[in-house]
C-alpha cells in the first residue's frame, strides 16, 4: 500500500526569474556571437540557454485550493503538493492533478432481493472525497470508477442483509430504521474504499420501494396490517369504556343488573363502539325475560 508524502517545492517566483534570465541570456549570447564573428560557440551556448529557459518554464505549475498535485519522476513517486499557490519543480516531473473537494455520487436504482427474498428497488447517495492522493493514484486503476462499483456492491449487500420492513417486531429494517441503515452503509463503504484512499463523508438512501411485480400485494399487506392495528386499538378502547360504564352504574346504584342483562349491555355497547357504520336504535318495549 502506497503511503502519501507531502512535499514543498520551490516557489514559482524563483522559477519565473530563472526562466527570464536564461531566456534573455541565451538571446543576448546568440546575438553577440553572431555580431562578433565567432558564431559556433556562441550560438551553441545561446541555444543551450534557451532550451534551459524552456525547461525551466515547464517546471512551473499552480495548485488551486482543495486540489493536490502528485509528482512522479521517471516512474518514482516523489511526493504530493497540497498547499495552494504558484510552484516550481523539476521540469521532468510528471504532474497528476487530483481534486480534494467533496463529491456526491447519486447511485442508480438497482433491483435486489431483501433478507426475506422480496424484490426491492433501492438507490443511495454517497458523499466522498480523496483522503490519500498516493493511494488514489497508484493503488487502484481508476479511483472514481472504483467508488462507483464499490458503492453499488455495498448497497446490494446491505439490501440483502435486512428486510424491507419488520412486521413481526421492532428489528432493523430498510424502511423502519433508515438512520441505522445509512450508518451501516457508511461503515461498509469506508472499509471498501480504504484501499483507494477515499473517505466517505455521508451516505443516505435516496430511493426505496418494492419492485413493481409485488408492489400491489405488499400494499395490500400493509393495509391489512394497518386495519388490524386500528381494530385492535378500537377494541381495547371499547372494552375499557364498557368496564367504566358498568363500574359507574354499579357504584352510583343507578340500576341493578343481573348477569344476563350485563351480558346484553356489553354486547350492545361493543356493537355500537366497534361498528364501522352508525347503528340504528331499537326501542325495547318489553323485557329481557320471558
Amino acid at each position: 500500500m502506497t503511503q502519501e508524502r507531502t512535499t514543498h517545492p520551490i516557489t514559482g517566483a524563483v522559477g519565473v526569474l530563472a526562466t527570464i534570465l536564461l531566456s534573455v541570456g541565451g538571446i543576448t549570447v546568440f546575438i553577440r556571437s553572431i555580431a562578433g564573428g565567432e558564431p559556433i560557440p556562441g550560438v551553441f551556448i545561446g541555444i543551450l540557454c534557451l532550451v534551459l529557459g524552456i525547461l525551466s518554464a515547464i517546471g512551473l505549475f499552480t495548485v488551486q485550493p482543495n486540489q493536490a498535485v502528485v509528482l512522479i519522476l521517471f516512474g518514482s513517486y516523489t511526493g504530493s503538493v497540497k498547499e495552494s499557490g504558484f510552484w516550481w519543480t523539476n521540469p521532468f516531473m510528471l504532474k497528476k492533478r487530483i481534486s480534494l473537494r467533496a463529491r456526491s455520487l447519486n447511485g442508480d436504482q438497482i433491483k435486489v432481493n431483501d433478507n426475506h427474498g422480496n424484490p426491492v428497488e433501492i438507490a443511495a447517495v454517497v458523499v466522498w472525497k480523496v483522503r490519500d492522493t498516493a493511494q488514489a493514484c497508484f493503488d487502484v486503476e481508476d479511483y472514481e470508477r472504483f467508488v462507483n462499483v464499490q458503492s453499488e456492491t455495498a448497497v446490494r449487500h446491505l439490501a440483502s442483509s435486512y428486510p424491507y420492513e419488520d412486521y413481526d417486531g421492532d428489528g432493523i429494517s430498510l424502511r423502519g430504521t433508515t438512520d441505522k441503515i445509512s450508518e451501516f452503509l457508511k461503515e461498509e463503504l469506508h472499509q471498501r474504499l480504504k484501499a483507494a484512499g477515499v473517505e466517505v463523508l455521508e451516505t443516505r438512501l435516496s430511493h426505496l420501494a418494492y419492485a413493481p411485480e409485488i408492489a400491489q400485494a405488499m400494499l395490500q399487506r400493509q393495509q391489512a396490517a394497518a386495519i388490524i392495528a386500528a381494530r385492535t386499538r378500537i377494541v381495547e378502547g371499547a372494552v375499557g369504556m364498557v368496564e367504566m360504564a358498568l363500574a359507574r352504574l354499579s357504584s352510583a346504584k343507578v340500576v341493578e343488573l343481573d348477569e344476563e342483562r350485563k351480558a346484553a349491555m356489553v354486547s350492545n355497547l361493543l356493537v355500537v363502539l366497534c361498528g364501522e357504520h352508525s347503528v340504528q336504535p331499537v326501542l325495547n318495549t318489553g323485557t329481557l325475560h320471558n
